[in-house]
């Protein structure tokens, strides 16, 4: 009888919070926030307020940033503004990360020494001294799902990590998955699942948790990526999420640009362990 009635409190979202389950553990305002960039970081400036560059993250910090990802490379074409972001976010104290945009047309086996390569290089080169980084494979919507499966495989028989998957929302990913075979979605399952969502407008996607199960892999999600920006009319259309406990705004904090920003589905000791877990000795 009270499994029955918690049923029927649940279906009554004005009297309970049981619907907050699809944003995760923790609300936008809690939430651990992360930031991603690439050669088009930073963007252009449109309004007041502060700027950042590669190697000047202090305005990231002091806006509650805690972890930065910086793209190495995408297919054949290396990040020149990799290193720098690395080395300006470990100048703030800030979790390292990167992640390599996977392209198909390639092998998984070539994508993944070039990203390791690349990182080594960046390493030695540069002298940080931060021990462990943290790796993503972020794959290009047109990518098979043997492709999927066998980038995240090789790179966890080169470094003993399952990196974290980012996927866009897209329906042509959803169908790819749909129909991997049990053994790709078992590999793809073992990592971590960081999503992209920006609006809940979509019939049957409105929120991460939905996302996550229309994957047909992940029940669950490691970050999300609330705050995107396009390229649109000329400049950078910034793109967010604003539902839920998740109202989040336009611009963070009180920089004058946009930047793609997520946050972690959990507490700030919880996303150092992490971290931890699946990042790389380089």
């Amino acid at each position: 009888m009270l499994r029955i009635f918690i049923s029927l409190l649940c279906l009554l979202p004005w009297l309970t919070s049981c619907s907050t389950r699809d944003y995760g553990k923790v609300s936008y305002s809690s939430a651990p926030q992360v930031i991603n960039v690439s050669d088009w970081d930073p963007k252009e400036k449109q309004k007041s307020g502060r700027s950042y560059s590669p190697s000047d993250q202090s305005a990231l910090k002091a806006n509650g940033a805690q972890a930065l990802i910086a793209r190495c490379a995408k297919g054949p074409y290396i990040d020149r503004k990799c290193a720098d972001f690395l080395v300006g976010a470990e100048r703030q104290g800030m979790l390292l990360g990167t992640y390599y945009y996977v392209l198909p047309g390639e092998s998984a086996s070539r994508q993944a020494d070039r990203y390791l390569g690349r990182l080594r290089s960046i390493k030695s080169s540069r002298g940080l001294r931060t021990s462990k980084v943290l790796l993503v494979a972020d794959f290009d919507t047109n990518c098979s799902a043997a492709l999927m499966a066998g980038f995240v495989s090789e790179i966890h028989q080169r470094t003993g990590v399952h990196p974290v998957v980012y996927l866009e929302n897209s329906s042509v990913i959803r169908k790819t998955l749909r129909y991997a075979s049990p053994s790709q979605k078992t590999k793809l399952g073992r990592c971590p699942y960081w999503l992209a969502l920006y609006s809940d407008k979509n019939t049957g996607l409105e929120t991460p948790l939905k996302l996550a199960h229309a994957s047909g892999i992940w029940h669950d999600w490691a970050m999300w990526q609330y705050g995107g920006v396009f390229w649109q009319g000329g400049r950078s259309k910034i793109h967010h999420y604003q539902a839920g406990n998740w109202k989040t705004p336009a611009y963070f904090g009180n920089l004058d640009r946009p930047i793609e920003r997520s946050g972690f589905n959990g507490s700030a000791s919880q996303l150092r362990s992490f971290w931890n877990k699946h990042s790389w000795a380089w």
